[in-house]
């Protein structure tokens, strides 16, 4: 058993509706789960939701928390939430961006996420967590439309104040710059333009920051079958994977908190053809091959989420905690492809068993 953190004897878990439970009294139904290996739910650190069958698809490949960085309008993303059985999720709403970006020509998001100055900050992340928004979210497009630092800085001052966490979308050395000296939170993507060298990854380790790198991504925009055109717009000028993959090797030596993130969505001007689920695996093998140990890559879709977004009540497997879990046969640890073969999964207490999780599929 990965509780987490580490691998564990052998042992029993007792689930008690949604919870790991403590006490044996009562159980009515037990799982053999001799020769396999009992994690906690997965979470993907970096998505964007496009409805119901997100989460159906998810929970199949042992998801069963997932932060989506973006997604509009409000009344959309509430209906997705607190699914029974379902993947559980936390949302950023509508991002801040700004005139001009790529982003602004995503309809709904860009309509609703523009901002312009330093003067709109407090009115713009004061109406996002009053809609319900969990975190803040800001797409630094730099080189080019921003927004400025002026701007970064007043949205991350008026976030904190308000004690809630920043998400900084940086694509470029110049927009992970500006994300750090604003004081965000996490960072997520990596620079392509260049890689972080060791002091930008000693600056976010010294501040707590995390970095979401979302590999997945990265390997998708970069792809030598990446349209050039779509990689002009997404990408920035000498766009490499390489230096995605070395900024990550970086922050890992440096300390830096990493979290397994994947940005799957379904915008049909995005890069990639990768689908929820299934992604968050081939993102830990990223991490893998980025220099990650197979331990740290299963806590980058564990425990760290759980802990860098205020979940306190999951990332574990432990009495108290949501009864989020994921069998395995094989083990991950001693080769991260293992997590591939799942043969059961319990989201919020609900069993997925194999033939579930097929018709899901």
């Amino acid at each position: 058993m990965f509780d987490g953190r580490q691998l564990l004897r052998p042992g029993t878990v007792l689930l008690d509706g949604d919870r790991i439970g403590s006490d044996p009294e009562g159980v009515t139904a037990v799982v053999d789960g001799a020769g396999a290996v009992l994690l906690p739910g997965l979470t993907d650190a970096h998505l964007h939701l496009n409805g119901r069958s997100a989460l159906e698809r998810l929970v199949r490949f042992g998801v069963t928390t997932a932060l989506d960085m973006a997604s509009a309008p409000p009344e959309f993303i509430d209906s997705l939430r607190a699914v029974r059985g379902l993947t559980d999720i936390r949302s950023a709403g509508t991002a801040a961006l700004a005139p001009g970006s790529v982003h602004s020509h995503i309809p709904e998001i860009g309509r609703r996420g523009l901002i312009r100055s330093a003067g709109e900050a407090e009115r713009f992340v004061t109406e996002r967590f009053a809609e319900g928004s969990n975190y803040l979210k800001i797409l630094i497009n730099l080189p080019g439309p921003g927004p400025d630092r002026a701007t970064v800085d007043a949205l991350v001052a008026t976030a904190h104040r308000l004690g809630r966490l920043v998400v900084a979308h940086a694509l470029s050395y110049e927009a992970a710059e500006v994300a750090q000296a604003a004081g965000v939170d996490a960072l997520t993507h990596t620079p392509l333009d260049r890689p972080l060298d060791d002091a930008a990854a000693d600056r976010m380790a010294a501040a707590g920051r995390t970095l979401i790198p979302t590999l997945t991504m990265m390997e998708a925009l970069t792809a030598t079958s990446t349209p050039a055109q779509m990689l002009a717009q997404w990408a920035t000028p000498g766009a490499s994977y390489d230096n995605a993959r070395a900024s990550v090797a970086a922050a890992y030596r440096a300390g830096v908190a990493i979290l397994a993130g994947t940005d799957t969505n379904t915008d049909v001007e995005s890069a990639g053809n990768f689908s929820f689920g299934d992604s968050l695996h081939h993102e830990l093998e990223l991490l893998v091959d980025a220099g990650l140990s197979n331990l740290d890559a299963l806590r980058a879709a564990t425990v760290l989420p759980a802990e860098r977004f205020g979940l306190t009540d999951r990332g574990a497997v432990a009495p108290g905690r949501r009864a989020d879990l994921v069998l395995v046969d094989g083990d991950p640890l001693q080769d991260i492809r293992a997590i591939r073969s799942i043969s059961r999964v319990w989201c919020g207490g609900v069993e997925h068993t194999p033939a579930r999780l097929a018709r899901q599929s």
